[in-house]
């Protein structure tokens, strides 16, 4: 669940071009993570190619589709978008949505 927040939370404070440079003290404190969380989170996300991370600049990265087992299904010929919540399911199961 922290790496939702963290997702969540960067979505919402990004620039225009998905940047972020807010400092692990303060995540933690908007978030109320401690250190280790936090580092958990975010290595989660970054494995699932849902942000990039140098320190101390997140960027939130494009959710396009990549291939079937990712956000958009194809069926028929036919793309079916997934919900959010759909997407982020995947983040929490072992080799979850890339």
């Amino acid at each position: 669940m922290s790496a939702l927040a963290l997702y969540l939370f960067l979505v919402t404070v990004s620039d225009a071009d998905g940047l972020s440079w807010y400092s692990d003290a303060a995540l933690c404190r908007q978030l109320s993570l401690d250190e280790s969380l936090l580092d958990c989170a975010r290595s989660e996300l970054v494995r699932c190619d849902l942000v990039a991370y140098r320190k101390p600049i997140y960027q939130i990265l494009d959710l396009a589709p990549v291939r079937a087992s990712g956000p958009v299904h194809q069926i028929k010929n036919e793309h079916v978008a997934l919900s959010i919540g759909q997407i982020l399911q995947g983040v929490r199961q072992p080799g979850g949505a890339r």
